[in-house]
């Protein structure tokens, strides 16, 4: 199935890249014209590969409309900041922009159909999930002002640490940075202290003991450099959340058709390429933390145990707040 996957999205790289040259070869003879612009806030570090799939999302949009509608990526959160940007979004304040879905859970639990533990651990199950679950996404986002683009998971979520742990009793009171309701919730079933902290301002929380310990990919130690303050990355692949690319409604449909179905199409294949580039980078995250001193490894029998009591609690929880919504992508993914 992955290979099969892989092979797709290498042949639609090379589409659109295809594409892509026949659409500047165009431009070059009629010159751009003047368009509309959108600024694109979002949260993550413009090293990061979200950020990067976003600029050449945005890129390929520009080109291929011939410059009738130019998309300009702020990373970093120097836009709006993470918190910020689906508000800002729905408000019109940005016509587009990238945020963690999960971030949302506090509005609607089934935002955080990908941040169920121990669901869906693997890039596989992480499609079948997203297939599952995103006419009913789409359906609350447009309730919302807003028009979903596309999603890319991140690489399997793991635990970071400033000491060895072997199971939860070696967690106890420690200050863990949350990022949505399913990380506080966690950090509270492990009896540690969860505090609010959004990846941009990750590492000087880190440097001043606000948070000491945080479940995340290997993309977000990388990012942050937290080898200079931890020492220990557990593998527990607890889930793999999207970030997700929306659109102001109103500004959507402001758009003509064809330029509608341009961004449509680009959105497919970004979507595409984020996810198979979020897969190749896995192990090479786990390898730049481990040259950097960490200790990377698998969770021991008793932590993995531990872990999944913990995940066994959560699906009760979420599967009991999203009702037949929650239990109708449930029972779909695991039909495929």
């Amino acid at each position: 199935m992955l290979k099969t996957v892989a092979r797709s999205r290498t042949v639609a790289a090379k589409l659109v890249a295809a594409g892509l040259g026949a659409a500047s070869l165009a431009l070059l003879a009629t010159g751009a014209a003047a368009g509309e612009k959108w600024d694109m806030p979002m949260a993550y570090a413009d090293s990061n590969f979200h950020t990067q799939n976003g600029k050449a999302f945005a890129e390929a949009v520009n080109i291929a409309t011939g410059g009738e509608l130019e998309i300009v990526v702020h990373g970093g959160g120097s836009l709006f900041k993470g918190n910020e940007i689906k508000r800002a979004v729905q408000t019109g304040q940005a016509p587009i922009g990238e945020r963690l879905l999960s971030a949302h859970q506090n509005e609607d639990l089934l935002f955080g159909f990908d941040s169920v533990p121990f669901l869906a651990t693997s890039f596989e199950d992480s499609e079948k999930l997203w297939k599952a679950a995103r006419p009913t996404i789409e359906k609350v986002l447009d309730k919302q002002n807003l028009v979903l683009l596309y999603a890319v998971p991140w690489p399997p979520q793991g635990l970071y640490f400033k000491k060895e742990v072997n199971a939860l009793g070696d967690m106890e009171g420690l200050k863990f940075r949350a990022y949505n309701s399913a990380t506080a919730r966690l950090a509270e079933l492990a009896g540690m202290q969860p505090v609010q902290i959004e990846a941009a301002e990750l590492s000087q929380a880190l440097a001043t003991g606000v948070a000491e310990s945080f479940v995340s990919s290997g993309s977000t130690g990388y990012d942050r450099k937290v080898w200079e303050h931890l020492t220990h990355f557990y593998e527990v692949n607890a889930w793999l959340p999207r970030n997700y690319v929306m659109a102001n409604k109103d500004a959507w449909e402001s758009l003509d058709e064809s330029t509608r179905n341009i961004v449509t199409g680009l959105a497919k294949l970004a979507e595409l390429a984020g996810t198979t580039k979020s897969q190749q980078l896995t192990d090479w995250y786990m390898a730049q933390l481990a040259a950097n001193g960490m200790a990377v490894q698998p969770a021991g029998d008793q932590l993995r145990k531990d872990l999944e009591g913990i995940g066994a609690t959560m699906t009760e929880e979420w599967l009991g707040g999203t009702g037949d919504d929650g239990k109708a992508i449930i029972e779909s993914f695991k039909a495929m």
